[in-house]
């Protein structure tokens, strides 16, 4: 049968495999253990690919076995020749990341790259991805810490809390020591320490190993009898304690800042 295929399971067992090829692309549909929703995969695709007046907001049920994720990846194929594995479609200024049949994001393009690699998942109200190993949140990518309230701490402009643009974002009570720098297609984040100066405490790769970065220079300093207002940053959110440790135990600060740490308390202990 055109675009089914029959394949084994380790232990022998017989699934079938639906797959389409457009604008000479190979597009895996997905698998099944009956050869009748394997070809409903099939056919439902060939009519998202030449259905034109179907748009995002037109996936029902009668769509499935095709899931909603695929219908949205092959959408934007068929309308902007690019095939992405994250349900994102593009639009002319900015892109549309459908969480599901109910929730779409805006995003501007520059984060296009970014997106089209992680998938975003929503849990207890947040939205995250998996990035090292660590869960990510969205809102640290606009410098807004886990503890900041909306509305308060942060707000957006339109009123859409699923308008991610940033221009749409205004970030009230930033993290002022942790710093978003581009560096290539991705981003890393700076950690500075303000005591008798600034002190450069090192660069990371996500939010949260920075936040960590942050409260370990922190904790340093008030060991060494150092006063400050500063406070230190609730814990990522859905971090184990135990991978807080690890994380904290295997960042090194910066020699100069702990050896004037050392000479501080010295000094100040006689």
């Amino acid at each position: 049968m055109r675009g089914i295929y029959e394949a084994k399971k380790p232990d022998g067992t017989v699934y079938y495999r639906a797959s389409v090829t457009y604008k000479n692309k190979h597009i895996s549909l997905g698998s099944s253990d009956d050869i009748e929703t394997a070809s409903l995969m099939y056919d439902r695709a060939k009519r998202v690919l030449h259905d034109l007046k179907l748009k995002p907001i037109d996936y029902e049920d009668d769509m499935m076995p095709l899931t909603f994720r695929k219908y949205i990846c092959l959408l934007n194929f068929r309308d902007n020749n690019i095939y992405i594995k994250t349900p994102i479609y593009l639009h002319r200024r900015f892109f549309s990341y459908f969480l599901d049949r109910n929730t779409e994001l805006k995003f501007d393009m520059e984060d296009l790259f970014y997106y089209s690699s992680h998938t975003i998942q929503k849990r207890g109200g947040h939205l995250f991805v998996a990035d090292f190993g660590l869960q990510e949140r969205i809102l640290s990518r606009y410098d807004i810490p886990g503890f900041a309230v909306c509305g308060k701490d942060y707000r957006f402009l339109n009123g859409d809390e699923h308008d991610l643009r940033y221009s749409n974002i205004e970030v009230i009570n930033p993290v002022k020591n942790i710093i978003r720098v581009k560096e290539g297609k991705g981003e890393v984040y700076d950690v500075k320490m303000h005591i008798v100066g600034d002190w450069k405490i090192g660069t990371f790769p996500t939010h949260e190993m920075a936040i960590i970065a942050y409260n370990k220079a922190l904790d340093e300093a008030k060991k060494a009898g150092l006063k400050t207002r500063t406070e230190l940053i609730d814990p990522p959110e859905g971090l184990s304690p135990a991978l807080y440790a690890r994380i904290y135990s295997s960042i090194e600060l910066p020699q100069r800042y702990t050896e004037y740490l050392k000479e501080y308390a010295k000094t100040n202990r006689s």
